[in-house]
């Protein structure tokens, strides 16, 4: 392993082997360390975007910081955020430790962030530098689980990711972990208070993020929205009870604090993680899984959603509310992007059907979109025969879809046309429901 041939001049620089990289990166407070090259396959989909931000990037340092368990586990959301919030900021302070020690021997180095900030102005699109967990799988420091966190062999889940980038070529490749610390023991699933892991495997991405992360992003500007759209305190009391508002002030003032992380709270693997679980599974149940299901609590759902319907069948203690949906295209390219994140696979039940979408306009594009046995599949192009074709000027169907126009007048008008069963374009919009 050499440093790049670019700076091998500069006087403190030397030649790095694996195990000196790992040592460094250990003495700056990592708990356990992987490398992996940025020419790695598994890393085809983030490569363009690293090299963005850090054009000199050659290796990637994958990292982790454990966290305090017993916070994460805690039915008292302020006990898990406060964990959250110092691991973060203890990951950061690591990756730039890091970083300084390179730098101090004559390699470039550069780190992003482990949560937040981001790239706020490409939201609602990829905001993030670097996605940590892949890395840190490619890395051979764990393996996704169902609940799709990062299990490492000795900590399991109870971690935090960070990733560094030098200019340092490895000579040979990572090797991802051999097996997977996964007990597929569906503790997860069970905990999940709305429904976004299933059993079979399947997550479902906004049913998550539209509860956990009330209090970020999208949430926030459901919130400021509502602020806006009411006509004095009364009008906005009746959509916000005091609580609420107090906690988006908690949110603003000292870090926006995730609703639930209970699929981390209750998963069990992991050496250091799994005894308590073998030695007395229903204790367990009991101690840590029981109170998290039976918590009296808000459950922020889209209406329509698989979510809505599993929270009022599964969840008699908590509440659910409906709230905005968690994104709003701004693209063509974002619309097609998001199908598969908001896609409600409950609410397609019995549909089957192809739909092919022409796009005219500022952003030209054909599309076709598949939907059978409660699966989805997006391709490029009009492929196959399709039961209703949607002719749409782009702009217009994204204001539409904003609900800044209604589809009456775009019918009207001709900005929008429909080839086939309209009945279908109802029976889709169930399946992305706001």
């Amino acid at each position: 392993m050499t440093i790049d041939r670019g700076l091998s001049s500069a006087p403190d620089a030397v030649d790095l082997g694996a195990n000196a990289i790992r040592d460094i990166a250990l003495r700056a407070g990592a708990d356990d360390v992987g490398l992996v090259s940025l020419d790695d396959p598994a890393l085809d989909d983030q490569r363009r975007d690293i090299l963005a931000a850090f054009p000199f990037a050659r290796t990637l340092i994958s990292f982790i910081v454990r966290m305090n368990r017993e916070n994460i586990r805690s039915p008292a959301r302020s006990a898990a955020n406060v964990e959250f919030h110092h691991a973060a900021d203890d990951c950061d302070e690591v990756a730039r430790r890091i970083a300084h020690a390179f730098q101090a021997r004559g390699a470039r180095a550069a780190y992003p962030s482990m949560g937040f900030p981001m790239e706020a102005s490409q939201w609602p699109d990829k905001m993030w530098i670097i996605s940590h967990k892949p890395v840190a799988v490619a890395a051979g420091l764990g393996h996704m689980g169902i609940h799709r966190n990062v299990i490492h062999p000795k900590f399991g889940n109870f971690i935090l990711l960070g990733t560094v980038a030098v200019d340092i070529e490895l000579e040979t490749r990572a090797r991802p972990l051999d097996f997977n610390p996964c007990l597929e023991c569906k503790l997860c699933v069970a905990a999940c208070p709305t429904g976004a892991i299933a059993a079979d495997g399947h997550f479902d991405f906004s049913a998550c993020y539209t509860h956990n992360y009330r209090e970020f992003m999208s949430g926030f500007g459901d919130w400021i929205e509502t602020v806006a759209e009411s006509k004095d305190a009364r009008g906005y009391r009746q959509k916000f009870s005091d609580a609420e508002t107090v906690s988006m002030w908690q949110s603003l003032a000292f870090g926006p604090n995730y609703k639930a992380a209970y699929c981390m709270a209750v998963c069990p693997a992991g050496l250091d993680v799994i005894e308590a679980y073998q030695a007395n599974k229903k204790r367990y149940l009991q101690e840590v899984v029981d109170p998290l299901q039976k918590k009296a609590e808000t459950i922020y759902v889209t209406a329509g959603s698989d979510a809505e319907n599993y929270v009022a069948r599964r969840f008699p203690d908590k509440r659910f509310k409906r709230v905005g949906a968690p994104f709003r295209p701004l693209t063509i390219d974002s619309f097609l992007s998001g199908l598969r994140l908001v896609f409600q696979r409950g609410q397609s039940t019995g549909l089957d059907a192809v739909y092919h979408f022409v796009f005219t306009g500022t952003e030209r594009r054909n599309a076709t979109v598949a939907i059978a046995n409660k699966k989805l599949r997006v391709a490029e192009g009009l492929v196959g025969a399709s039961r209703l074709t949607v002719t749409a000027d782009s702009e217009t169907w994204l204001r539409f879809l904003r609900k800044e126009t209604s589809l009456v007048w775009a019918l009207l008008r001709g900005k929008i046309r429909l080839r086939g069963d309209p009945r279908l374009l109802l029976s889709f919009g169930r399946c992305f429901p706001g």
